[in-house]
């Protein structure tokens, strides 16, 4: 690997270090605390299921992070992952524990700040969501567990002994399912900035294994949060183990059941499948706060308990710091990304012109977006997204959601399609009837993504998106991660530290 590339990937290599050090207290901290499980076992177990599962399970949260924003320059993936993490480290150093999901996602948010893109409303207040549903989801789960579980104790009896033996197995083995959880979850806070600008290509055996670039991406990250957690996990373990409610053994293994079935949930596209195709409304596929998932638990126990166990101090504080570090790692992202571009030169972000063209005005119709200001823009270039939007500020009355819409609509791509990069790319992964429909097209350039995507839906129905419905989403989302793949490969390149 070029040297260059590695140190801007080495921000998220400090990222995955600090959600280590950090959350892995809540998948752990509580077994620990109370000493039914060893450090080093819990360091261990956590370390290899995390890299399970961000490397086969961790593309499916990762979507909607990247929705939010395309970070789309590595130098700008850099900072805004070395913010998100410097921010985990000052929470974590102070013995908080911050959500990791909440940092990168203020991150993001001040690097769509500095580049002029607008963030997705949609994107964000989805994940918003998020960050109340996820404690009172998991609080509702630790709160019933703990009900049938003291039910089942109840009609039992174990010997204490047994009892005992039991539950440190089942803190290892809820822990083994939480840190796969939190894998498939969390890596995507991690290395979900590096995807639109992932340095790395597909890595294959010949009838044997195909390890993707983004699979390459999320194994070193993942490796990363394994070194965390050997590292300097112990003192929030401590904070989450013991500092908000004592809690008994099986106490703990309830709170890390409840703590890892959300993290799964937001993060399983098995499960997605699974309702889709049953017609059945699907989780959002989102990063979720570890944190916030056990700390919901804890409460959802002692408030079955009558509530005088919790340490409501303690809860504050840690509330706090998850109002606060979004907020934090918008800022520090904003402040550090201006040195970074005028300090030292690197190329934050890759902008493009924009041109309302005949054929972005009747795509625009398409979509169902009002076209009427827009047609005395016809004609008109623009360089640069800051003054496209300046300029549609000034004409138009478009609402957020339009507003991208046009952005996207009118991005000029500049993608042409080379036999030689068409067969460079991953053949295993696209369909046949997909790469003949892309060779097909050999020789021939698009000003702009969408046309080639309808270019390409016009040659084969396995480039057709179909109606928007829960049992085609999954389709549809295939079909749109193929897209980007091939825009991100076929699309003009950018030399990852050229200055702007």
């Amino acid at each position: 690997m070029d040297a260059g590339i590695l140190i801007f990937l080495s921000s998220g290599i400090f990222l995955g270090w600090s959600l280590g050090a950090n959350d892995a207290a809540n998948v752990f901290g509580t077994a620990v605390a109370t000493r039914m499980v060893r450090f080093t076992t819990a360091a261990l177990v956590c370390g290899v299921f995390v890299a399970l599962g961000a490397v086969f399970s961790g593309a499916g949260a990762t979507h909607t992070l990247g929705a939010l924003g395309s970070v789309n320059a590595l130098p700008g993936a850099f900072m805004a992952a070395l913010s998100a993490a410097l921010t985990v480290y000052a929470m974590t150093h102070a013995g908080l524990p911050v959500s990791t999901s909440q940092a990168i996602v203020g991150a993001i948010v001040g690097w769509n700040l500095f580049s002029g893109f607008p963030t997705d409303l949609e994107a964000l207040g989805k994940i918003a969501a998020t960050w109340v549903a996820c404690p009172l989801l998991a609080g509702f789960l630790g709160a019933l567990v703990y009900r049938i579980t003291a039910a089942v104790m109840r009609r039992t009896r174990i010997h204490l002994l047994r009892l005992d033996a039991y539950t440190r197995s089942g803190l290892i083995l809820a822990g083994a399912f939480g840190s796969y959880s939190l894998g498939a979850n969390n890596i995507g806070n991690v290395m979900g900035v590096f995807v639109e600008a992932n340095p790395f290509s597909t890595f294959s055996v010949e009838g044997l294994f195909n390890f993707t670039g983004v699979q390459q991406l999320f194994l070193l990250g993942a490796v990363a949060i394994g070194v965390g957690v050997f590292t300097y996990s112990r003192r929030v373990m401590t904070t989450i183990g013991a500092g908000l409610m004592p809690l008994s053994p099986i106490g703990a293994w309830i709170v890390v059941i409840a703590h890892s079935l959300v993290l799964f949930l937001f993060a399983s596209e098995g499960l997605e499948h699974l309702l889709a195709s049953h017609g059945l409304p699907t989780i959002p596929l989102v990063p979720v706060s570890s944190s916030q998932a056990v700390v919901g638990a804890v409460v959802g126990i002692g408030l079955m308990k009558g509530g005088s166990d919790l340490q409501w101090r303690s809860l504050l504080g840690v509330a706090s710091g998850w109002i606060t570090t979004p907020v934090i790692a918008c800022l520090v992202c904003f402040v550090c990304l201006f040195f970074l571009q005028n300090v030292f030169q690197q190329q934050v972000y890759r902008d493009s012109a924009y041109e309302i063209s005949p054929a972005v005005l009747e795509r625009l119709e398409r979509q169902g977006v009002a076209t009427t200001d827009l047609t005395a823009l016809q004609g008109r270039r623009v360089a640069g997204v800051r003054a496209f939007r300046k300029l549609l500020a000034q004409t138009t009355e478009l609402g957020p959601q339009n507003e991208r819409e046009v952005i996207s609509a009118a991005r000029i791509a500049s993608i042409e399609l080379e036999p030689s990069r068409i067969e460079a790319l991953d053949t295993a992964w696209l369909s046949p009837n997909q790469l003949d429909a892309l060779r097909a097209l050999s020789g021939r350039r698009f000003a702009h993504r969408w046309a080639l995507a309808e270019a390409l839906a016009a040659k084969s129905k396995a480039w057709r998106t179909r109606p928007d419905t829960i049992a085609n989403k999954l389709y549809n989302r295939s079909i749109r991660r193929k897209l980007d793949y091939l825009y991100q490969h076929l699309g003009p390149a950018t030399a990852p530290g050229s200055s702007r």
